[in-house]
């Protein structure tokens, strides 16, 4: 697994983690990288930021899926589909120089081993509308 990739699978797991678990910021940081193994300092870092960003951010990403995934309020998603696209919607925003491609081709295959195999359509169709909503605003 890529560097990227494991950076993106350890932010899904932070936010899942705290969403779930009703923890604050500084709780899920502490708990969970004292329950993960080794991960070095750059992928760490760059979990930690993204992590950061979704939660800081939060509001906006929440209004951004729930505006582009028909018909679903954000709490009746799953709890790991909801986290992946804050994820990767937080990276979208924070890492604009990050093509969405890549961002959305990553968070899928992270979706491929965590979430139930019918929500991968979802989240490409979710992430694909956001993506390009976007990129329209950065370029209004």
């Amino acid at each position: 697994m890529g560097t990227r990739r494991k950076t993106r699978e350890l932010t899904m797991q932070m936010l899942f983690q705290g969403d779930l678990g009703k923890q604050t910021p500084e709780e899920v940081r502490k708990l969970f990288w004292a329950s993960v193994e080794e991960v070095d300092p750059d992928t760490r870092g760059f979990a930690e930021d993204l992590h950061r960003i979704a939660i800081t951010r939060q509001e906006e990403i929440d209004a951004l899926i729930e505006s582009h995934a028909q018909n679903w309020r954000i709490e009746r998603m799953a709890v790991v589909d909801r986290n992946l696209i804050r994820a990767a919607v937080a990276e979208m925003i924070g890492y604009p120089n990050t093509p969405a491609a890549i961002i959305i081709n990553e968070s899928l295959e992270i979706g491929r081993r965590y979430a139930a195999p019918e929500s991968i359509h979802f989240l490409n169709g979710v992430l694909d509308a956001i993506a390009r909503d976007l990129l329209k605003k950065r370029l209004a």
